[in-house]
């Protein structure tokens, strides 16, 4: 199909074949048919319409952390919601952020502003509208405990103002992961602090991250804590520390990331996932569920 209809509709870039995992934090991927890395706002209609009247299916993501795209890539339109559709604003005390504005920064600005409640992003590398998604949290803290509403589009073009009781909180999880729906923007409802003191956390939380959590390149954590506790000790308790299929490793500093040596392929990545399970639930009767998010061919 020729797509110079879209690409002469909209402002944002359209590329074709583009490789997703130039686009990802874990850097594997294979191409996506069509990939637009949203700019305006107002292209959006534009770009649903066009997936509605031509069937094209429609993925939308942000950061590209907490992903794994497959080796054979992703039929139709991958719309990333990242550093090109950024920026924050305050109103009092609450924080508006678009939906690809970076989570660690968020936390950095929110502590320059003496505003408490995101120093547990700090150091997270995720967007603002991924982090809404899937309410992501460390070191105590969650979205969900600070969020105040929301700014979405369905894929039929519907705006929807999502306040905290249409989310359905919990771990790792919003009501939103089931549906069609487009995040524009995100507020955030934060406390008046001592900037000093909300710097220090800040600091802290992200040397915590530098020492505990490879540099290589990773989606982070790759599974969900179990109710019997955090998914990285089983693993390490299991010995699979350092183990390697082709060029994907289970991390030696956190056994729950798996890291790209440089090499990896998704299908070595998944055949790791794989194993890592096989090996907790032989060892200790515990069914890891994965945390990341598996997409494409």
């Amino acid at each position: 199909m020729n797509h110079d209809r879209l690409a002469k509709r909209i402002k944002s870039p359209l590329l074709r074949k583009e490789p997703l995992k130039l686009h990802t934090t874990w850097k594997v991927g294979g191409p996506a048919d069509l990939f637009i890395s949203l700019k305006y706002q107002e292209d959006l209609p534009e770009i649903l319409d066009y997936s509605r009247q031509n069937r094209i299916p429609l993925f939308v993501f942000g950061s590209g952390s907490n992903l794994l795209v497959k080796d054979g890539g992703l039929k139709g339109i991958a719309l990333q919601m990242g550093a090109d559709f950024a920026g924050h604003s305050f109103r009092g005390r609450i924080l508006r952020a678009k939906a690809g504005a970076n989570l660690s920064r968020l936390a950095s600005v929110t502590a320059e502003e003496g505003l408490s409640g995101l120093e547990f992003a700090a150091g997270i590398p995720g967007s603002a509208g991924g982090a809404l998604l899937m309410n992501a949290g460390a070191y105590g803290g969650r979205i969900a405990d600070i969020f105040h509403r929301a700014l979405a589009i369905t894929h039929a073009g519907e705006e929807e103002l999502l306040k905290p009781a249409d989310m359905e909180f919990g771990y790792r999880h919003t009501r939103l992961m089931e549906r069609d729906t487009i995040i524009i923007w995100v507020e955030l409802a934060l406390t008046p602090g001592d900037p000093s003191l909300i710097r220090e956390a800040v600091r802290k939380n992200m040397a915590l991250r530098r020492e505990r959590h490879p540099y290589e390149p990773s989606a982070g954590s790759v599974f969900k804590n179990p109710p019997q506790g955090p998914a990285g000790h089983f693993i390490e308790k299991a010995g699979l520390k350092g183990l390697e299929i082709g060029g994907a490793r289970v991390s030696e500093k956190h056994a729950n990331f798996i890291v790209n040596t440089g090499r990896a392929r998704a299908e070595e990545i998944l055949a790791l996932m794989a194993k890592v399970q096989e090996e907790v639930y032989q060892k200790f009767g515990i069914a890891l569920k994965p945390e990341v998010r598996v997409i494409g061919y």
